[in-house]
């Protein structure tokens, strides 16, 4: 078992992301975990992950702040309590529009890039 704040996890810059915003790895691989990755991700007041996809699923539930991702040129409305589901190689945009951090919990499968 592995009980920790994700505050206590350094956090580094996403790499698919532009500035503003970053990620931890709050279970991984280094835990020895055989199905997924659990990720907080931070953007910060107009930070945003830029349109992309990539060939695995992901979960996300978002915890703090307020803004949007865009599904099929569509946006749709995000804040705490907010939960999202990305298919397999479906693009997808998320955009921090509030005053304050926007964070979000993204689970991925293993044996794909952590951050």
């Amino acid at each position: 078992m592995k009980v920790i704040k994700y505050t206590d996890v350094d956090p580094v810059e996403l790499k698919v992301a532009g500035p503003g915003v970053t990620g931890r790895v709050v279970i991984g691989k280094a835990d020895d975990d055989v199905n997924f990755c659990m990720r907080v991700i931070e953007l910060e007041p107009g930070a945003q992950i830029p349109p992309h996809s990539h060939p695995w699923e992901h979960q996300q539930f978002y915890h703090a702040g307020t803004g949007y991702v865009v599904r099929n040129g569509e946006k749709l409305a995000l804040g705490p309590g907010s939960v999202v589901y990305v298919a397999p190689d479906e693009e997808h945009h998320v955009v921090n529009t509030g005053e304050v951090p926007m964070v979000l919990v993204c689970l991925i499968p293993k044996g794909i890039p952590e951050i």
